[in-house]
């Protein structure tokens, strides 16, 4: 009798998961952004979360909780209810850098959060002084090596995207460049336009306004292939660093133990998402290329970037906060 009872409920219990996942989702999702209001990673948010709500036939609501570099939405993501109703947007340096760089991160990439899968890609461009003698790659590498102290870079901040990147150039160079971090990349390319600091590199969404208005020159994107955005930069590969192949990118990951259901759902949906026309010209506007996958390709590319990203801040010593 009890060996029934049990087998009864075991299997009223799957019924009701079943007939669960179908209905899901039945009310408004939350979209969790871990960036202020404006900024490129919440403006392709909403681009994403208005196409999504539309294939899943919910609102789905953007919720800005800005600050750590992503981590503060990371760990409400790490610690929310498993029900597909709290989701994150996330942005590639989120779960990919701030981990190696801040002590006080409580969630680990690998282990707390079910992934749903890539959405886009974005390039960084390398933008320089417009009067810097420097015209390439090559001719900047060889004015550090020549003046040590004469090169510098600005960033968003120690341990953001953009430090290290550039001191991934600087390693693979074998050269000397000064960081110096600021808080956030609009008065880095500020100092840059003004001459204060060498170079930086931004993401060409943002930057392509100032290249083209002649505020900043391009020397090369990050990515293996040139941007369409801009054609006429070379990328850092056919500058001679053959192994320099960078994108960022933004994903969509709920919390642990999310049910296989609604993850199958939602990878349908992005699927789904990156087939739309108008999501399709609205990201590449903007500066994304589509780079819609599942699960394990992001799971993949978390590890991959890790380890990358790992060496990088242990070869130049830089200190966790």
């Amino acid at each position: 009798m009890k060996r029934w009872m049990a087998a009864a409920a075991a299997l009223l219990t799957i019924v009701q998961g079943s007939a669960w996942a179908e209905s899901y989702p039945s009310r408004p999702i939350r979209l969790l952004v871990g960036y202020a209001p404006g900024g490129p990673v919440d403006t392709a948010a909403r681009i994403y979360a208005d196409q999504l709500g539309r294939v899943l036939k919910q609102p789905v609501v953007v919720d800005n909780r800005a600050g750590a570099s992503g981590a503060i939405a990371a760990d409400l993501t790490a610690k929310g209810k498993p029900d597909g109703y709290t989701l994150y947007f996330v942005a590639s340096p989120t779960m990919t850098m701030t981990p190696l760089i801040q002590k006080t991160v409580n969630f680990n990439p690998t282990k707390d959060f079910s992934y749903i899968g890539l959405i886009t890609d974005y390039t960084n461009v390398l933008v320089i002084n417009k009067d810097f003698p420097a015209k390439n790659v090559k001719e900047l590498v060889e004015y550090a090596r020549k003046h040590p102290d004469g090169v510098s870079f600005g960033s968003a901040g120690i341990g953001a995207s953009n430090h290290l990147s550039a001191e991934l150039l600087a390693q693979m160079s074998g050269v000397k460049m000064l960081h110096v971090p600021y808080k956030g990349n609009a008065p880095a390319m500020t100092d840059v336009m003004g001459g204060k600091v060498t170079f930086m590199f931004d993401i060409t969404g943002t930057a392509i306004g100032h290249i083209q208005g002649g505020k900043v020159r391009a020397l090369a994107v990050t990515s293996r292939t040139r941007n369409p955005a801009l054609p006429d930069v070379p990328t850092l590969i056919e500058s001679g660093l053959k192994d320099y192949d960078l994108t960022g990118w933004y994903a969509l990951v709920g919390p642990p133990k999310l049910p296989a259901e609604v993850v199958d759902k939602l990878v349908a949906a992005q699927k789904a998402v990156g087939e739309v026309p108008e999501f399709k010209h609205r990201m590449s506007e903007v500066g994304y290329d589509l780079d819609v996958t599942g699960p394990k390709p992001l799971a993949d590319r978390i590890q991959r970037e890790l380890a990358l990203w790992g060496k990088v801040v242990k070869t130049a010593g830089i200190e966790t906060q």
